[in-house]
């Protein structure tokens, strides 16, 4: 399973969705520094403070368990993401199992 995971253009956030049979939880936040994910899966908090980049991966560490991996895709470039343009420029995508 693959796709689109929405994002509201507002600088906090937190989605709660079905990914790959497992409840995920995430947590998004736009600092000074850059966009911030938490990521909890089942209750259970397995990604924290991760700083997201475009077209890098946000969990990175299959032994977490987590069913796939997010990434940032930029439809105008390779700027890293900022939370104004959620849904226009920057996407967040989800490729799993």
């Amino acid at each position: 399973m693959a796709g689109i995971i929405p994002l509201a253009a507002t600088p906090s956030q937190t989605l709660n969705v079905v990914l790959s049979g497992q409840n995920i939880r995430l947590d998004v936040q736009q600092r000074r520094t850059g966009i911030y994910f938490n990521v909890w899966q089942n209750e259970t908090q397995v990604v924290s403070g991760a700083l997201a980049l475009t077209g890098t991966y946000i969990v990175r560490a299959a032994y977490l368990g987590l069913p796939g991996d997010f990434a940032f895709i930029d439809l105008q470039g390779s700027d890293d993401p900022d939370y104004s343009g959620f849904g226009t420029r920057w996407f967040l995508f989800y490729s799993g199992a």
